[in-house]
This record gives structure tokens, sequence and C-alpha cells, in this order.
């Protein structure tokens, strides 16, 4: 004889049996887990009106009725969660209210507190966190207006195959989201401090990765009284606060960086390209490409110049620079009219994928098409290396130099919750290769290239020598101690220890700030996340649009009603529309953990 089969309702109220949607007096709720079930396709149906009252479904039976110890079985857990849930109904001084709160925070786990007083930071790590698709810890997170978190490759995936709505809950998601989905940097942050915290990191000295912006704001760049305009297109460039020269190849070490000690750091962002260039990053103020034709390219930016360019986070699809008719007004061209050739930036780009050297990379809001670009300003990515560079026919029908970027840093990218930096992979397999022409691939070792002794990226040849003087010095900089000073020499050792132990102290609450809402600018309490990836407390962005209907009817002068119109609700922190999300906003109730730890 078949065994009968006992599923319930799904979230959509449908049952898992039948198929159908069962009406109010059909379902039974039980009264452990409140799950509904459709009472027609019950094995076995309460008999009378005092027991559907008191009705318990077929799973939480079969919990309490375990006869095999914990143990072994493994049902320890869940007997502990159905006797708490018992505990909670048989509580006559609760309300009804209070029990349906304590009984989803039993089911949800709550925020476990150890002996040692350390919360839910440590413990997303168990599965908090985890990617509804993959079911791992998120990679590279996006939120969708829901509140729910996925991998950006496994939602790309979702979405690649039409799928519109959300896997847990089945909303909508937005068309822009979809095609543009961008990273939570919160969550990011939240998964490398949960790691850093289990894997007692931040009990000793910690080497700072990233998202250290400027303490010390440098003086930014100014506009003459003679060339004042809208904006900074005569702006003059800042103070360069990095004592290295205009040619220097690799990532700026804490040796020249005498403003601060601690070098240019991975994910550290300006608010424009004129501050970047006062770190001494990318020194133009709007070519792409940094170089010399018969020297190298020491760094480029990806800022969306060229509808050609892919990017994949750890490795790019760059074009050259070249084709456009920039005579005249025409500065902001961006049809091309003629084929691009490997002289000038274009054969920089190829000498540094020749001799291997590091290329410093940064990435601008501008860069609209891709998941990785910040959500505004300048950011550093840490260096890449060029591994091959061809012709091809680009998409406005000229030739164009295409170069494969590669990352190679010691830092872990911005993006991924790694707390440690890249490892040699290998090259991603390039379809516009066939039929491309001069392939050019470097045959020897690489300059800069991993070492597996010391697990780290280094110079594997001396690094190409300066033609070029230092970019700056700074004035105030003190000149270095000998270890034949005696006294000064140990008085500047004690200095900096005490300098590092303060970075160390100091580096949980940097990493917190990123928790900060954006409007009130304090710990977010229950944290919204808009579809353009921006995190509010759930109060401040209400209060932000308190009032404002989000349908605004039209009346003519005289008296004629006219069809009523959709208001456009901006972000607060950028121009897109959030209308739609604003009429059910959903509280990331699985992180409020985090932000509250």
């Amino acid at each position: 004889m078949a065994t009968p089969i006992n599923l319930p309702c799904d979230g959509d109220g449908v049952c898992m049996v039948c198929k159908r949607a069962p009406s109010d007096d059909e379902v039974l709720r039980c009264k452990t887990c409140a799950t509904p079930w459709h009472g027609e396709c019950l094995a076995v149906r309460p008999a009378s009106l005092a027991e559907t009252l008191q009705w318990e479904c077929p799973d939480c039976l079969m919990i309490s009725a375990d006869p095999v110890p914990a143990a072994v079985s493994g049902s320890g857990v869940k007997s502990d969660v159905v006797a708490a849930i018992r505990a909670i109904e048989g509580d006559a001084s609760l309300t009804q209210t209070e029990k349906a709160r304590r009984r989803q925070e039993v089911l949800s786990g709550g925020v476990k507190t150890g002996e040692s007083g350390e919360k839910g930071v440590v413990g997303i790590l168990d599965g908090s966190l985890n990617c509804s698709f993959c079911m791992q810890l998120l990679e590279r997170p996006v939120t969708t207006p829901c509140g729910h978190n996925f991998c950006l490759k496994c939602f790309q995936k979702w979405v690649g195959q039409g799928k519109r709505t959300c896997v847990n809950c089945r909303a909508t998601i937005p068309p822009k989201m979809a095609s543009q989905p961008r990273i939570n940097d919160a969550i990011v942050v939240a998964i490398r401090l949960a790691k850093m915290a289990k894997s007692n990191v931040t009990s000793t000295v910690p080497k700072i990765y990233q998202f250290v912006h400027n303490q010390n704001r440098p003086d930014k760049a100014y506009t003459t009284e003679r060339a004042k305009k809208a904006g900074k297109a005569n702006a003059c460039s800042g103070k360069i606060f990095v004592t290295v020269p205009a040619d220097h190849f690799g990532p700026i070490p804490p040796e020249n960086d005498p403003e601060r000690n601690t070098g240019v750091l991975v994910g550290e962002s300006w608010e424009d390209r004129m501050e970047c260039r006062q770190w001494g990053t990318h020194l133009p103020h709007v070519a792409g490409i940094a170089g010399q034709s018969d020297y190298g390219a020491q760094s480029v930016a990806l800022s969306g110049g060229y509808l050609d360019d892919e990017d994949h986070g750890e490795w790019f699809l760059y074009t050259g620079s070249g084709g456009r008719d920039l005579s005249g007004n025409k500065r902001t061209n961006k049809e091309q009219s003629f084929d691009q050739k490997f002289d000038k930036m274009n054969e920089a780009l190829r000498v540094s994928c020749l001799k291997g050297y590091p290329v410093r990379v940064v990435r601008s809001y501008k860069e609209k098409r891709s998941s990785y670009a910040p959500q505004e300003g300048v950011r550093y990515d840490g260096v890449y290396r060029i591994e091959k560079c061809w012709r091809k026919q680009g998409m406005q029908g000229f030739k164009v130099c295409r170069y494969l970027f590669v990352r190679c840093d010691n830092e872990p990218a911005p993006w991924t919750s790694d707390v440690h930096g890249d490892r040699p992979r290998p090259l991603p397999k390039i379809n516009e290769l066939t039929g491309a022409t001069d392939i050019t691939e470097r045959k020897g070792s690489p300059s800069w290239d991993y070492d597996e002794e010391i697990g780290s990226w280094v110079w594997k040849k001396p690094p190409p020598l300066s033609k070029k003087p230092l970019v700056s010095r700074n004035p105030n900089e003190i000149d270095d101690v000998k270890e034949d000073n005696g006294q000064e020499y140990s008085a500047y050792l004690k200095e900096k220890n005490k300098h590092q132990k303060l970075k160390s102290r100091n580096l949980r609450d940097k990493l917190l700030k990123q928790f900060n809402c954006l409007i009130c600018r304090n710990l977010m309490v229950l944290p919204l996340t808009t579809p353009c990836a921006h995190n509010f407390c759930k109060k401040c962005l209400e209060d932000a649009f308190a009032g404002q209907a989000f349908i605004r009817q039209r009346v003519t002068q005289t008296g004629r009603t006219l069809r009523a119109q959709k208001n456009i609700m901006k972000c607060p922190c950028c121009p897109n529309d959030i209308s739609d999300f604003l009429e059910n906003p959903q509280v990331q109730s699985p992180h409020s953990q985090v932000w509250l730890s």
C-alpha cells in the first residue's frame, strides 16, 4: 500500500499536493509552526472543531515522536525549536501578537549571544547570508527591492533565463536592476568583518585592506577667479601627496606616502579624477591611459568611454584610445570615424603587455554598464596585467585596439568578501579573437609575477627605472631616521608601533562606518536597500518622502480632469526613480543582526 503524501501549501497559498489554492475555510494552520495545510489533502484530518484549534501538522508530530536520540538522529535542534514554540503558546501572560513575534524569532534563529558576548557578526557565516541559488556564502552580493540577496553571477544567470521575479518571494524585479545589477557594498563589508572576527584577525595587528578613504582630506582642486565655470572644466590640480615619479609602475607603497604612511589602498575612493590625481593613482585629468609609447603604461581608467568594453571584475576587455575626431569643440565626441592603431597610448599598453608590467586600474561611476563600478566618485581597484592585445572590427564599424586585463594584486578586490589577494588564474576564453588581427601575446616571463614561496605578487625582474622626476615631495617630510641615531631612532620606532596599534584599534570602527545610513549618518535601524544599491534606515527613507503621494491628480484651468500621473521619487543619493520600491519597502531582516552587532 502506498504511503500517503502530506505536503503543506507553498508561499503563494497553493497546495503542493492538489496544486490548487484552497479557500480560507479549507486551510488548517499548525498551532506550533503556523504553517498552512490543505485539510482535504491530509491523510488524517481532525474530527472536531476543538481538535482543529489544537491541531499539529505531520512535520511537528514527527519531530516530537522521534524515538531516536538527538545525538544519533540529528533532530535535537528541531525538537528544541518545537519545545520552545510550545512553551510560548502555553504562556498565558503573552498576547497573540507577542506570541507570533516570539514564535517568529525562534523559527528564524534570533540573535544568539555566547558566553564571550559575541553576537551575530560571526554567526552570519553559518548560513544567514547564503545565496538562495548556490547555497554558498554570498559572493559579490546584489540586493533585490524585496530585500533578498543573491550572488551576482547567480542573479545574472537567473535573469539571463528570462526570469523577472525573485526566486524567494516571486516579487517583480525592476527592468533596470535586471539589466544593470549593482553590488551591495555594505553586505560585502559585513561578510569580510565576520571573517576577520572568526579568524581572530582583530586580536592582532591586522593589515588594512581597503575602504579607508582619505582621513585627512587634502587640498582639493581649485578654480581660479579668471576661469571660474560650472563644474571643474577649468580647475587646477591640487597638491600631489605621494613621492613617486610620474612614470611609477605598480602599487604606491607606504614609504611613498608621507602624509598618511599607508600608501594608496585598494578600495580607496575619491570625489573625482582631480582628487585621484592628487594621490598619484592615475595622473591624467581626462585621458583614460597614462603611459609612454616607448616605455609602457602605468595606469588606466574605466569610465564607459567605448561601447566595446566588457567588465568582469577580476578581468576585463579594454578598448584603446583614438579613432575619434576631437578637433574644435568636439572634445566629447563619442562617434568613431577612423581606425585605431598601435601607436601613442595604445603602443604604451602593448609594451606593458610584452614586458608583463603591473598596470594600476581605477573605475569611475560613469561606467553605467558594469556591476563592478562604484556608485559614486572614482575608486582604485588594484593592479592588473595585460595578457593579450589585438585589433578587431568595433561596434561602430571601425577597427579598435583591444586588451585583456587580468587582476594580479596582493589585496582583495573591493567587491569580494575575501581577505586575501589574487592567485594566478587561467585566462578566460575570448570569442572575439576569432578573426582578430595583429594579435600580440607575451612570450617570455613577466616582470610582475606570483611567487609561490612567499605567496604574493612581486617584481621578478627589476622595475623599469624612472625617466621623470618625482611627481611631488611633501615639504614637511622628515628625513629618514637612520639606525645609528640611537635615542632618536628608538623614539621613532616607538611612535611607529603606536601608530600601528592605533590603526588596528580603529579598523573595526572604519569598517562599521559602511553600515551608516546615508541620510542620518548613524548606524542603520531596520535597513533598506534600494534597487540602486543604496542603504538607508527605514524611518529616514520614509520621512524623506513623507507627504508625497504616489499618484498626482491633474486638472486643467477649465476644470477638466486629466489622466492621473505617477510621481517621480528620486533616490536621495542618485537620480534613479524608487517610487515602486517605496510602495512596499522590505527590511533586510536577515542582516539586521549584522547592523545591531
